[in-house]
């Protein structure tokens, strides 16, 4: 009799995670090493969300709460939702978890079974069909590459929708390729939905306030408001508030999905932490103009990034509508071979000759559901993005 529970089988550490820890091992042998790995912002969590913190805590707020929210964020997110998104919600139709990968595992345990699929542009966040196998469910994948800016049509997506589908997942902005869909891009992918009513929509909407050059965000319950019943708006405030560490995430939706999720949570985390639901309580009510603020910064990073990835030979960077990250295609680098004569067969091994020879970190694409490719997270200062880059450059052009 196995000790570990075969589901694990089913599931593969995070490649994100491990990179990130391959990093800070090198660091702590003193290597000069680069990391573009971690997907989280390097901004500070703004002063007014810690003072409400620190306010919580000598107020002794430090009992356990409701299990999926306190009443006072329960209600700041459904003015969120109503402000940012014009989705109105009661407080039976809304989550609060212990981080946006949480609402994703609550709301896949909750509702996929043995036989179930879930649809997934690739490429993807790595958790998605990690989480969907270990719920015993089929992920399906729909690839779009570079030349697609990464974005699934319509038509795949009903190609891919069988008797089966349980749920389509959509995130945009994207981790990893930032690639954001406009409104009428949502509209027609409603519009396949429509013709298939068995299944739902979960929108991963964690980078919304990280957008650029004027896009304007959207979410398919908001452009598409007859999906509303069969639509999982998920949501959080570890990006736009530089909050991952606090771990808050939270979601809108029929008020029986919820119920099921709130039963999961009941008998695993309980409550997320009641220090971090009262300060994101603040980040939600208070000031936002920092987050346009930190976009314009994110803005120029991608600029500083994609124009030095794409002076490398082998290697086409498009420009991302939002998120802090890029998704560089490589095909044109991979049968190449490193100074040492060592051949680039994969994605993975040119990862492993960037870390090696030019000392950055980034992740590779088979990672993610796409190859050949890498993803870079542009959250760090420019000074050290273009240090970064020029490494790679360098790497680069010392392939034959």
């Amino acid at each position: 009799m196995s000790l570990i529970a075969s589901a694990l089988n089913r599931i593969s550490p995070s490649p994100t995670l491990a990179m990130t820890s391959r990093v800070l091992e090198l660091k702590q042998k003193g290597i000069d090493v680069i990391g573009l790995s971690a997907g989280e912002p390097d901004f500070p969590t703004p002063d007014f969300v810690k003072e409400a913190a620190i306010e919580a805590i000598r107020n002794n707020q430090t009992k356990y709460t409701n299990v999926d929210g306190t009443a006072e964020l329960k209600a700041a997110i459904i003015g969120k939702f109503k402000r940012d998104n014009s989705l109105t919600y009661d407080a039976s139709q809304i989550t609060v978890n212990v981080g946006g990968k949480h609402t994703l595992f609550n709301a896949l345990v909750a509702t996929v079974e043995a036989g179930d699929e879930v649809i997934i542009p690739a490429p993807y966040w790595v958790s998605y069909p990690d989480i969907v196998q270990f719920a015993g469910g089929t992920p399906v994948f729909i690839k779009a590459g570079a030349d697609k800016l990464y974005k699934i049509t319509p038509d795949q997506v009903e190609a891919a929708i069988t008797p089966k589908t349980k749920w389509l997942l959509l995130n945009s902005p994207s981790n990893p390729s930032g690639a954001a869909y406009t409104a009428d891009e949502l509209r027609a992918i409603a519009e396949v939905l429509r013709r298939h009513p068995h299944v739902w929509v979960m929108a991963d909407d964690m980078y919304e306030h990280i957008v650029y050059d004027d896009f304007k965000f959207a979410t398919i319950a908001e452009v598409a408001p007859d999906l509303y019943d069969r639509t999982l708006t998920v949501n959080g405030c570890s990006k736009a508030y530089s909050m991952t560490g606090w771990r808050i995430g939270f979601a809108g939706g029929p008020a029986p999905l919820i119920k099921a999720m709130a039963k999961l949570q009941s008998q695993s985390t309980s409550n997320p932490c009641s220090i971090a639901q009262a300060a994101a309580v603040a980040a939600l009510n208070g000031p936002q103009d920092h987050l346009k603020e930190r976009a314009d910064a994110f803005q120029k990073r991608r600029d500083l990034v994609v124009s030095m990835l794409n002076q490398v030979n082998g290697m086409v960077c498009p420009r991302p509508e939002g998120a802090f990250y890029v998704y560089p295609d490589v095909s044109g680098l991979i049968g190449k071979s490193t100074p040492a004569g060592k051949k680039i067969t994969n994605d993975a091994e040119l990862i492993d000759y960037f870390l090696d020879d030019a000392r950055v970190a980034a992740v590779h694409g088979a990672a993610f559901g796409l190859e050949p490719a890498f993803r870079v997270s542009y959250a760090t200062s420019e000074a050290i993005l273009t240090e970064a880059c020029e490494r790679i450059q360098t790497a680069c052009a010392a392939l034959r």
